[in-house]
């Protein structure tokens, strides 16, 4: 009788500067490959216009050999950049893995910086998009052969399905960038944890509740839920210090209070229509 194989379980700790445990879930090797269709259908978009507009402007200035250059090196420069660009963003993620719902993050819980989303997305050139470009144009010429068809294609198959054989569905440019690419649940903000009815005790500065957004909200929930002592104490501590509040030796309260308060002010400014993502984003 076959057994049937257990789910692998993609959660992760994932420790904050801080000292606090958010428990990400990795994105599944299906959910990148999604993210990654659709990123390479917005390119190929994106490139069949700008070839029709080099086309036209070649056929009327003559110019083929440099419009051929122009398009070679915007080719480049737009399948490098894209990827880098949006990752570099305060989303962390390309306009596919925002539609799957991932991100970027640094594997080791701190910010994550320009030069690992430009090392990971490096990586990608060499891994696919070097081999393919250099089939396409030998194959253009009518200069590619059987062993060069196989050996390209190959190449980018073993990176490719990389991810598939991994523990944390990793790219080898997640290998060298030290990142992973984790599921972003967005969850509507409510007060089922602290309960509609809370009476809020403590009063905070308003400093310090407009220094959050809906993101930290989130972080917070998951800090509350968890409850676990160290990264309850953690964050109450940061608040406090950051603030300048005084502690009174609650911090489980403490931290519930703060996200109600923090609940009710964000909620109220959506109302008029101001809505604040996180604390890098000014409210819109």
């Amino acid at each position: 009788m076959a057994r049937s194989r257990k789910p692998r379980d993609l959660h992760r700790p994932f420790v904050t500067p801080e000292g606090v445990d958010l428990r990400l879930e990795l994105a599944s090797a299906g959910a990148r490959a999604t993210a990654f269709a659709i990123d390479a259908i917005l390119l190929l978009v994106i490139l069949g216009l700008a070839t029709a507009l080099l086309a036209f402007l070649a056929a009327g200035s003559g110019m083929l050999q440099g419009v051929g250059i122009i398009w070679l090196v915007g080719f480049f420069l737009l399948r490098n950049f894209w990827f880098s660009l949006f990752e570099m963003g305060r989303r962390g993620a390309t306009p596919g893995k925002r539609l799957v719902g991932l991100r970027v993050v640094a594997r080791d819980g701190n910010r994550l910086t320009g030069a690992a989303v430009v090392a990971r997305n490096a990586m990608r050139e060499i891994e696919v998009f070097l081999p393919l470009s250099f089939l396409f144009a030998q194959s253009a010429q009518g200069l590619a052969n059987t062993f060069l068809t196989v050996f390209a294609l190959a190449w980018s198959g073993i990176f490719l399905f990389f991810p598939l054989f991994n523990r944390d569905r990793l790219r080898v440019g997640d290998l060298v960038a030290g990142t992973w690419v984790v599921e972003v649940r967005k969850a509507a903000l409510s007060y089922d944890l602290v309960g509609e009815t809370r009476r809020v005790s403590r009063h905070f500065p308003e400093e310090a509740l407009g220094a959050y957004g809906i993101y930290e909200l989130q972080r917070l929930e998951q800090v509350l839920r968890a409850e676990q002592p160290v990264a309850v104490a953690a964050v109450a501590r940061t608040i406090r210090d950051k603030f300048g509040i005084p502690d009174d030796r609650d911090d489980y309260g403490f931290l519930s209070d703060f996200y109600a308060a923090l609940c009710a002010r964000l909620e109220q400014g959506m109302i008029f229509g101001r809505k604040r993502e996180s604390k890098n984003q000014a409210a819109a």
